[in-house]
């Protein structure tokens, strides 16, 4: 299996990434544009979302082709470039395969709508009445999961948009097709592959009324996913490349034996439960503030339950389906860089492989937009009909919308603080932030205090560290709600790293070695806490990344160390 544990892995939404073609449109010859610069960053990996023939009814999500080229993107002839050239510069490039479902636009369900029986048995169709779906099941993007087509006389499962047709993962043909899909791309020299929701491909032998929820229960992590994985890997040889699953509403267990390396499955897996404590009674669409104690408690659920189950996790606070987590958990003011770089350190020191989504290096934040016809994603569209559907007036939903909604993560990449941030020479398919001129490529590449430079240095400090990669991880200061603290120890090496997750002044227990122990990472300037050292960072002025070795014994008093509002400090053995 290859070896990924002291790999970066940076996430392109090419739709937003770069227009080479002044269309408005991100392309891959955009992303061919910025290569140098995500060199210069020092990632291993380069995801990059489909860009296969789609409709866009969800932003490429729903493939009408998997082994073609959108012409919205570019052609296969760029693609072949885009490989080789990343290929070139050390950079291995990974594709986004959405295997639980096609579009409805795809040849195989449009042969199946014709009556092909054949077809008909790719995907998942349930005889029934017109006025009563086969389960009560709810799609994830709002309404039913089942659609009925009346030429037919018969249902379809979506559960997502109703033109994401769910495949039928039983059939051995769709299976073996998939397969082939994967040879395609494996022979042009991709070197990775994303799976989209993977452990919702295996139904369960029964359908039936979930009255305790949405269905997901039935589906999710279903009786055959895992024979299902060990059959795509064995039969692929994809165990030697890097492959991550998407997993929906998972549990841990599944988790650890999707990406157990006995098991042949899967290299890691992404899961979504530390990106949920902001969820009012679990409702994506119900706001409160972040729960820090719940989050602390799930951050080390899952780092130790995998360590001890022999898992691997994808490590990360953004995608193009998340708000940004700078606006979400950290500070977009006073404490904007502070926060974007402790946020960073706090996650790419844990257990499991790091994942840059575009524009998070930068400290990019959500799009602030004030009107609904901002809005390009359908799941959002279709949540604020729902939400005023609720009694919500517009400003309520607008004011969920802006702080949930997907295309707060679409927003095109800010490279300059020229027109549309650089993206484009034309306006671009959804609007740019009014951050741009701030928050931009080319304010932070040259900036030794900028929390690209920061970005850098965690990168760089993972490939120096083994202890980074390889160590046992075990955390700290159980009780304080405000601070993430963690050591992460291999071979007689030790880490702790501390992340103060407040904008308030606050103070962690120090273990009496620590006062023997060097700094080498931080995201504040090496004075003293205190006033005038929080008088000094309040404005960013002073910040520095702190990879200055130096002593900590200063900063601490009667065996406490005090952290600065979102401050991280790391500590050396």
């Amino acid at each position: 299996m290859t070896e990924f544990r002291d790999k970066v892995v940076y996430q392109i939404y090419p739709k937003s990434f770069k227009d080479s073609n002044k269309d408005g449109f991100g392309d891959l010859q955009g992303v061919i544009e910025k290569l140098d610069y995500l060199q210069e960053l020092g990632i291993d990996y380069i995801w990059i979302t489909p860009v296969f023939p789609s409709p866009q009814k969800d932003n490429g999500y729903d493939v009408a082709d998997y082994c073609a080229i959108d012409p919205r993107f570019g052609t296969m002839a760029d693609m072949e470039e885009l490989i080789r050239e990343s290929g070139r510069r050390g950079i291995g490039l990974m594709l986004d395969m959405v295997f639980n479902h096609t579009s409805t636009a795809h040849e195989w369900f449009q042969r199946a709508m014709a009556g092909e029986k054949e077809y008909q048995d790719y995907y998942i169709f349930k005889e029934g009445a017109p006025d009563r779906a086969p389960t009560n099941w709810q799609s994830k993007f709002g309404g039913s999961a089942w659609e009925y087509v009346p030429q037919l006389g018969k249902w379809y499962l979506h559960l997502f948009d109703v033109t994401q047709a769910d495949l039928n993962w039983e059939n051995t043909r769709v299976r073996e097709a998939l397969k082939k899909v994967i040879l395609f791309w494996k022979k042009k020299g991709i070197r990775g592959f994303r799976f989209d929701v993977v452990n919702l491909i295996s139904k369960p032998e029964i359908y039936e009324d979930d009255h305790e929820g949405d269905g997901r229960r039935f589906y999710s992590d279903g009786p055959h996913i895992h024979e299902y994985l060990k059959e795509l890997t064995r039969d692929t040889g994809i165990e030697e490349l890097v492959t991550v699953g998407e997993m929906s509403s998972t549990r841990l267990e599944a988790c650890a034996r999707y990406s157990n390396p006995q098991e042949r499955e899967l290299s890691m897996c992404f899961h979504f439960h530390h990106l949920k404590v902001d969820y009012k009674d679990g409702d994506k669409w119900a706001l409160m503030e972040p729960d820090r104690r719940a989050l602390k408690k799930l951050f080390e659920q899952w780092q130790t339950g995998m360590q001890s189950q022999g898992g691997w996790s994808a490590l990360f606070w953004c995608n193009h389906d998340q708000p940004r987590i700078v606006s979400r958990f950290g500070d977009e003011g006073r404490y904007w860089k502070a926060s974007a770089k402790m946020l960073a350190a706090s996650i790419h020191l844990m257990r499991g492989t790091p994942y840059i989504y575009q524009g998070e290096e930068l400290g990019m934040t959500n799009a602030h937009y004030s009107r609904v016809e901002q809005y390009r994603d359908v799941e959002s569209l279709n949540y604020y009909m729902i939400l005023l559907g609720q009694g919500k007036t517009k400003e309520e939903a607008l004011a969920i919308l802006a702080a949930r909604s997907r295309d707060n993560s679409r927003t095109p990449m800010q490279w300059s603080a020229a027109a549309y941030g650089g993206f484009s020479e034309k306006e671009p398919w959804i609007a740019v932030q009014d951050s741009y001129q701030k928050i931009n490529a080319a304010a932070q590449r040259y900036d030794d205090s900028s929390i690209f430079s920061f970005y850098k240095k965690l990168i760089a400090l993972r490939r120096e560290k083994a202890v980074i990669s390889q160590g046992s991880i075990a955390f700290l200061a159980p009780d304080n709600a405000d601070v993430l603290a963690y050591r992460r120890q291999w071979e007689g090496e030790e880490l702790v790293v501390l992340n103060n997750l407040t904008a308030e002044e606050t103070t962690v227990t120090a273990e009496p070695a620590w006062t023997a122990y060097r700094k080498i990472l931080g995201n504040y300037e090496n004075t003293a806490a205190g006033a005038e050292g929080q008088e000094r960072a309040a404005g960013q002025a002073d910040e520095v990344t702190g990879s200055r070795p130096d002593r900590m014994g200063e900063r601490m008093a009667e065996g406490r160390i005090v952290l600065r509002p979102y401050e991280t400090v790391v500590l050396e053995k």
